[in-house]
Parts: structure tokens; C-alpha cells; sequence
């Protein structure tokens, strides 16, 4: 394959996740986490897509139609969820309730990059600038924010449950995974059963979703132990 067609792909799926990113980080200025830890998680997100490809195909083997979608929404969120839970949440700059929701939804991010890669590489590759800039905006504005919404109500549910005892914040964090798959299946599977006239009701049901997401990001920012 043309590098250059890796090349533009890359930036085209990469940059506006990073712009993301650099949203999210602005939220928690006051008390930044450490750079080479959300760069961690960066890459752990891309890590998270060459692992779900071989799983999501051999799920091709034994499920199909709407449940094949439910099922790929499940392997995606546990993969980022476990990858994120042994490296950066592990960590002991992990110290406050809204660090877990920065790292997921920085996982998440690095997981959409590398996704809106991959789907921008055909287009490119055939030279149709119009198509990969609709891709692009697509999946900036979809699937992108998707991504951030599933991962962080897992985040979420680790950040409310920061200061609770190690079986209630294994409860907390089970029901902020299986929030996340219910919203990455629901997402999925609206996607595929709408036309072009429902679309724009999809997406929304996303952006009603990060707007309620800013809104507990500022709640989870003043937890404190008492």
C-alpha cells in the first residue's frame, strides 16, 4: 500500500481525534495528569483495536444480524476497559475520582484514531477527496463521541465510586461496563436499521449524551473523601 495513502489517513483519523483530547484535558487544567500517562493511554486505544480485529472476526463464526452488533459493541468496550485497568488506572497518579473518567475517555479517543484510520484508508486510496472528508466528519461527530461516551460511563462509574470500598467500586465499575456496551449496541445498532433521514437523530441522541457527560465530568471534579 502507497504510504502517502497511510500517511493522509492517519492524520486524517488521528488530528481530530487529538483535538478531542486536548478538549478533555482543558477540563481537568487545575490538576493535569501526568503527560506521558495520557500519551499511555493514547496508544493504548490504538493497542485496543489490532486486538479487537481477530476477536470481532472470529464472533463473525458463531453470531450474526443484530446480535453480531450487540456482541462486537461488548468485545470493544471490555478490551478498552481491560487494557486501560492493568496499564494507566493501575497507575498511582490514578489518585482522584476524575482521573479514571480522563484516562478512559483518552483511551477511548486513541481508540476512535485508529478506527477513523482504518475507515478512511479505501477513500483515500481511491483518491475521492469528497468521500473521506465526509467519513472524516461522519465519524468525528458520530462515532468519535461514541467512543468517549461508552468509555466514559465506565470511567464515570469508577469516579463516583473513587472513594468507596474495593467491592462497591467493583460493582459501580461492572454497571458502568455494561452501560457502556448497552450505549456503544444501542448506537450500533440504530446506525445500521436508519436511513438517511433518521441519521441526524442518532448523532443527537450522542450529543445529548456528551452534554450530560460535562455535566457529571463537573459533578465527579468536586468528590471529595469527606
Amino acid at each position: 500500500m502507497d504510504l502517502s495513502v497511510v500517511a493522509y489517513a492517519t492524520i486524517g483519523g488521528v488530528v481530530p481525534a487529538l483535538l478531542w483530547v486536548w478538549f478533555w484535558l482543558k477540563e481537568d487544567a487545575k490538576r493535569p495528569e501526568p503527560t506521558q500517562l495520557i500519551v499511555a493511554a493514547f496508544l493504548i486505544g490504538i493497542i485496543a483495536v489490532i486486538t479487537v480485529i481477530p476477536l470481532e472476526k472470529l464472533a463473525m463464526v458463531f453470531f450474526s444480524g443484530t446480535t453480531i452488533v450487540i456482541v462486537w459493541a461488548a468485545i470493544e468496550e471490555v478490551v478498552k476497559f481491560a487494557l486501560a485497568y492493568f496499564t494507566v488506572l493501575a497507575h498511582k497518579a490514578n489518585d482522584e475520582p476524575i482521573d479514571a473518567l480522563i484516562y478512559m475517555i483518552t483511551v477511548a479517543l486513541g481508540f476512535a484514531a485508529a478506527e477513523n484510520t482504518l475507515f478512511l484508508i479505501d477513500p483515500v486510496a481511491n483518491g475521492d477527496f469528497i468521500q473521506s472528508v465526509l467519513t472524516g466528519n461522519f465519524r468525528f461527530l458520530g462515532a468519535t463521541l461514541l467512543h468517549v461516551l461508552a468509555s466514559s460511563a465506565v470511567g464515570l462509574a469508577l469516579g463516583l465510586a473513587f472513594y468507596k470500598r474495593p467491592l462497591i467500586k467493583f460493582w459501580y465499575g461492572l454497571v458502568g461496563l455494561i452501560l457502556a456496551i448497552v450505549l456503544h449496541g444501542a448506537f450500533n445498532f440504530f446506525i445500521l436499521k436508519s436511513d438517511g433521514n433518521d441519521l441526524m437523530r442518532v448523532f443527537a441522541f450522542v450529543w445529548v449524551g456528551l452534554i450530560i457527560l460535562l455535566i457529571a465530568f463537573e459533578h465527579v471534579k468536586r468528590i471529595t473523601r469527606y
